[in-house]
């Protein structure tokens, strides 16, 4: 298959590596014009500065920080240029973690030019994009295009779910890291509050692993993450505060009372804006450990 892939960031490099070690015909495009032709170089790939060259590739893929970034790229960059160029029956595969309502307003612009837009969210973070054994979560219109894209997206991810519409994706993909923040921020309170009362942290974590407090963080971050203050899950704090931005935000978008949702939402965005945007997501305890009174 020919395939455009755009966004080479810390997901979108090894994912991209597996497209082209899959045998597809690969043209890379990012802002940093020097690392896609890196990654061209080292990878046997095309890299290319002009958006109208990769929109003329059988598939898309797009691997960007917000919706409304690929919005813009789509729509808007070089004047347009990937719209322009756009053929009817290319498919543009939306892989990043965008919101859902603009998910399907972007799907009935690119529709008018005879594209069609999957979207194609993906969770188990860079160790599973290295490996391609990602999950990724495919909502879409057109049962056709899905079908074709499969093989394409076999070679970045190991388990498939069709979720159903458009926009169906990137709703799961946001819900699912709500669950896990939600999940996390109850994890390191809880160590926080068993600390200052005499606990210890590490036989915590032991008993909520086999107790019904287990979860994600408990059983892959706690000790290693974030007691051990490795801090390296490859995992943004910004990334993760707006997923869950994304969730909250559905939530009300459809008119259903969540006020769980909107507290993670709000402290997310605390740990965000008092740590920075760049920082793990595993640090978050950082920003809340002062929280509480003494």
């Amino acid at each position: 298959m020919r395939v455009g892939f755009i966004g080479i960031g810390n997901m979108g490099w090894p994912m991209a590596a597996n497209v082209a070690k899959a045998g597809h015909e690969l043209t890379v495009f990012d802002l940093d014009s020097e690392k896609a032709a890196r990654f061209a170089q080292v990878h046997n790939g095309t890299a290319s500065r002009n958006l109208a060259e990769i929109a003329t590739n059988e598939f898309t893929i797009t691997m960007l920080p917000t919706g409304q970034i690929v919005r813009h790229v789509i729509l808007n960059a070089q004047d347009g240029a990937f719209a322009k160029a756009l053929r009817p029956g290319a498919v543009v595969i939306d892989m990043s973690s965008s919101e859902p309502i603009g998910t399907r307003e972007l799907g009935k612009a690119i529709d008018r030019d005879g594209a069609i837009l999957v979207d194609a969210p993906v969770s188990g973070a860079v160790p599973r994009a290295k490996t391609g054994t990602l999950a990724i979560m495919i909502g879409g219109n057109d049962k056709a295009a899905i079908a074709h894209a499969k093989p394409l997206l076999l070679s970045m991810g190991k388990q498939l779910f069709e979720t159903g519409p458009l926009g169906t994706g990137h709703a799961m993909k946001a819900l699912n890291n709500y669950i896990a923040a939600a999940g996390y921020t109850a994890a390191v309170e809880a160590l926080l509050i068993g600390e200052r009362f005499g606990l210890n942290q590490e036989t915590m974590v032991d008993i909520l692993n086999v107790s019904t407090g287990r979860n994600f963080s408990t059983e892959m971050m706690l000790k290693e993450q974030v007691i051990g203050a490795k801090f390296s899950t490859g995992f943004a704090l910004g990334l993760m505060a707006k997923d869950v931005r994304i969730a909250a935000d559905l939530g009300e978008a459809v008119h259903l009372d969540a006020p769980v949702s909107r507290l993670i939402r709000e402290r997310w965005a605390q740990a965000r804006d008092r740590l920075g945007a760049t920082r793990d997501t595993s640090e978050a305890i950082l920003s809340w450990k002062d929280d509480l009174p003494e």
